[in-house]
């Protein structure tokens, strides 16, 4: 139609307004008989797609959030709701623009060429960054790590503070903050996943009695493990499994507990105490420092 509109052009130095309007005419006739009627289904079509991927969307969201009673994870399953609905919005209104614009007569060839050339020049500039968004999409699909979780990832360990498709930021034991770009991001280590496991090793002179040793950490690990105070912070009973280690005139006992998520710290400072206090009170004798003995031979006899 764009063609024949243009036509006049070819008209000599008097136009012959009849015909022009005739070929306008028929153009126009033609236009509303085969082209028109494609573009309210493509407009409809793509209307009804995108609600039905909204509503998609909303739906797992909705299921998701409700079995999952931590606020941080329901937060990520909505961010990451939000990502795919927009990537899918944007995916359905370039499909239907690239079908609709052939419709009114317009070539796309020369449009997407150039397109093509200066996204191929942004995707070199900006691999990185895309590298980042993708990285940090399966990051929160996967739920690798949450919000709060310590983690160790790029050579840095800490409690996760923010994370978002770019980037995750974490702070470490001294305070200091760290911002890891997600693409370098290649081997995800959480150490509060679902549980923690605290090992204490517990030193005593080589003498004292095994039995009576495994005895008081027994005793120990059941007063913590049924204190109101930390009873919910444990998640199954204390375990001693017994002897790790004999040398040097001492003797290593192992302790193991498993606490929830970031709780390990305060369960193994009680323990600690009430160990301490358990064997001042049965009097049982702490490993004696270790002695380093330096034999000097002296100059051989005859030099």
């Amino acid at each position: 139609m764009i063609n024949r509109l243009l036509s006049f052009e070819a008209v000599p130095d008097a136009w012959d307004l009849p015909s022009l309007f005739h070929a306008w005419r028929q153009d126009g006739m033609s236009f509303l008989r085969h082209d028109a009627p494609k573009i309210p289904l493509i407009v409809i079509g793509s209307f009804v797609l995108i609600r039905l991927l909204r509503a998609i969307t909303r739906k797992i969201v909705s299921l998701q959030t409700r079995n999952l009673p931590d606020s941080v994870r329901a937060q990520k399953v909505r961010t990451l709701a939000s990502v795919i609905t927009s990537v899918g919005v944007s995916a359905i209104l370039f499909v239907a623009a690239t079908t609709l614009l052939p419709v009114f007569g317009l070539n796309l060839g020369p449009l997407l060429a150039s397109a093509g050339i200066a996204g191929l020049a942004i995707g070199f500039g900006a691999q990185t960054l895309v590298h980042d968004f993708i990285n940090g999409f399966y990051i929160l699909l996967e739920n690798q790590y949450d919000i709060g979780d310590t983690v160790r990832i790029a050579g840095v360990k800490g409690t996760v503070e923010d994370m978002s498709l770019r980037r995750t930021v974490l702070r470490d034991d001294d305070g200091t903050l760290h911002t890891v770009p997600n693409s370098e991001i290649k081997i995800v280590s959480n150490t509060t996943r679902d549980w923690s496991q605290l090992t204490l090793h517990i030193t005593t002179a080589y003498g004292e009695p095994t039995d009576r040793v495994i005895s008081l950490l027994k005793q120990v690990g059941d007063e913590v493990r049924h204190d109101p105070v930390f009873e919910t912070d444990l998640v199954s009973d204390i375990q001693v499994p017994g002897i790790e280690r004999v040398s040097n005139g001492e003797v290593e006992y192992l302790m193991l507990a498993k606490t929830r998520p970031n709780k390990q710290y305060g369960v193994s400072r009680e323990l600690r105490r009430r160990i301490k206090e358990t064997f001042q009170k049965n009097n049982i004798q702490a490993a004696g420092p270790g002695r380093v003995y330096v034999v000097d031979q002296g100059t051989a006899s005859g030099a």
